[in-house]
């Protein structure tokens, strides 16, 4: 699935959509394919390792894993698939990363429902050409379509097995629920007709009642990993919800509406000790740090206290705090805003390199949830 960005939700199963937005700590280093980013979450590589040696059946270990190596690299290139046509519409994709139960690609912007609507077909589009590439390849093989056989994985019918669990991802993920890519098809057409809210909770509502149905189903039959499927399915399908209205609430509104204006600053020649006073005396758990008018550094509270641990209290709060902070500019618009709060606890506000404010994620969501009673009470 390809995920649409900024909101860190995480894509659908077996090659499903959105994440999230950030790469978790536990993701092994990148290495890029067609020039996008590709990670493998550390869970990855241990269920890998874990479906190889507890291979069972009348085909060889090596065998097994080129058909759990061919799985997953289907589930990426179904991956790469949604990021070349987003490409297309110069959306570029982050960073695609593999989890046990599939691929996350997740895009910079959302796009818009005409371009959502291909980039999510693509996905699946290039399962179905691998399936049909080894059916045509395996047309003049006596047997090579008894499905009968596939019951019973063996070496002879390695490729008649990928080809079926390329049409199984195509099928699975064309399901019209979040966050299926079938789930982003239906509301990139139901967004022709209503507001992209609506077509969301629509899509996303019959992504929780497949995720229900998952779950109920393997409690009975004492499938636990369906049962985990379905909580990721449910947990992603609510994930898209709020992103959307998150969109919703902040499309228009400038970044100057939601901003903090009282706030302190330490200057560069302050100590550790008198950076930790002022953190005890106020409720700030970030601080710019300025020389003179300039803004030369951001100090939060994890880098003030590993600093007071390491560098001992007399030390200079120029030596631990962060050069490379997030900044917007305060005509900003709020949306654009998200993917950069997503990265960061803090972004400080500035205007022609003037500091005028700061945006912290508490205030950010203390704003949208009073600008969503407002909207509530004006709608009543």
């Amino acid at each position: 699935m390809a995920t649409s960005g900024p909101p860190r939700e995480p894509s659908g199963p077996v090659g499903g959509d959105e994440a999230n937005p950030q790469v978790p700590a536990q993701s092994s280093r990148a290495f890029r394919l067609f020039g996008v980013p590709v990670r493998l979450h550390f869970t990855f590589v241990l269920f890998v390792a874990f479906l190889i040696l507890t291979a069972r059946g009348g085909q060889s270990m090596i065998f097994n894993a080129i058909y759990i190596i061919a799985f997953f690299s289907s589930v990426v290139l179904h991956e790469l698939g949604h990021a070349a046509v987003a490409r297309r519409y110069n959306i570029r994709t982050l960073e695609i990363v593999m989890y046990p139960i599939g691929g996350v690609a997740r895009l910079e912007k959302s796009p818009r429902p005409k371009e959502e609507l291909w980039i999510a077909l693509a996905g699946p589009a290039v399962n179905l050409l691998i399936a049909a590439a080894l059916g045509a390849w395996l047309l003049p093989v006596k047997d090579s379509f008894d499905l009968t056989s596939l019951a019973r994985p063996t070496n002879s019918n390695l490729l008649t097995r990928i080809a079926l669990v390329n049409l199984i991802l195509a099928s699975f993920n064309m399901i019209p629920a979040f966050p299926m890519d079938g789930g982003r098809v239906l509301r990139a057409i139901l967004a022709r007709f209503r507001s992209e809210e609506q077509a969301t909770r629509i899509a996303a509502g019959a992504g929780r009642l497949l995720a229900v149905a998952m779950g109920i189903y393997g409690l009975f039959n004492a499938q636990f990993i369906l049962v985990f499927i379905a909580l990721f399915v449910y947990l992603a399908a609510s994930q898209e919800t709020a992103a959307v209205v998150g969109r919703t609430l902040t499309h228009g509104v400038p970044v100057r509406a939601a901003m903090i204006t009282d706030f302190r600053t330490l200057e560069h020649g302050n100590t550790i000790r008198e950076a930790a006073n002022m953190l005890l005396a106020t409720s700030q758990t970030d601080f710019p740090v300025v020389l003179g008018e300039q803004v030369i550094g951001m100090l939060g509270r994890n880098a003030l206290l590993r600093g007071m641990a390491v560098d001992g209290p007399e030390a200079y709060v120029a030596g631990i705090m962060d050069r490379e902070f997030k900044r917007l500019n305060p005509a900003a618009d709020l949306n654009e805003a998200l993917p950069v709060m997503a990265e960061t606890t803090c972004a400080l506000v500035m205007e022609d390199d003037k500091l005028v404010g700061m945006l912290t994620r508490e205030n950010l969501s203390e704003f949208l949830m009073l600008r969503r009673i407002g909207m509530q009470t004006s709608n009543a």
